[in-house]
């Protein structure tokens, strides 16, 4: 799930990612793209990639070019997206909650296209947009942040009008009143 939330990916692209894909030094993941079907590099959180390093640790390394996700249940065999899907499930009937694995990408859109050390250009590739109105969807104000700038806008002196060095404030004020 922290691999979904933190990297953007959709679900059906992490499915399909194999230990050949896992770039552990440069903490990149790389996804064949839905829209593209190119092999394309994906950000993964140092925190993602070690509970991936645990999971795999427990599960076993799969052949190079196997996807790393399997399932737990019956034969080994690549876990797919209704299999994936039923996990979502059955933790959404632990925790009381209704997320999709596209909840997790929308939850990664929001955080990142929100963050104000990301611009709008680079969540875009990120995530892999066609088109960037797709990412501007994502960017939302919230009421607190624009209470805090509203009450820090109020709370700066307003500039006074100067007039400029070298005119003479009498014929200024001839021309312009006041």
């Amino acid at each position: 799930m922290l691999l979904y939330v933190s990297s953007g990916a959709r679900a059906s692209e992490l499915l399909g990612v194999t230990p050949a894909d896992v770039d552990w030094p440069a903490q990149i993941v790389y996804v064949v793209s839905k829209g593209t079907k190119l092999r394309e590099p994906i950000p993964a959180s140092p925190q993602a990639l070690v509970v991936l390093a645990a999971y795999l640790d427990a599960m076993g390394m799969p052949a190079p070019h196997e996807p790393v996700f399997r399932t737990r249940r019956g034969p080994d065999k690549p876990l797919t997206y209704w299999a994936m899907r039923r996990v979502i499930q059955r933790a959404n009937d632990r925790l009381g909650t209704n997320w999709s694995l596209h909840d997790l990408r929308h939850t990664a859109a929001e955080r990142m296209a929100n963050d104000p050390n990301l611009t709008l250009v680079e969540v875009r590739a990120i995530l892999r947009h066609a088109d960037l109105a797709t990412t501007g969807r994502y960017l939302h104000a919230r009421v607190e942040d624009l209470f805090d700038a509203l009450q820090a806008h109020y709370q700066r002196p307003r500039l006074q009008p100067a007039i400029a060095p070298g005119y003479d404030p009498d014929d200024f004020r001839a021309v312009f009143g006041g």
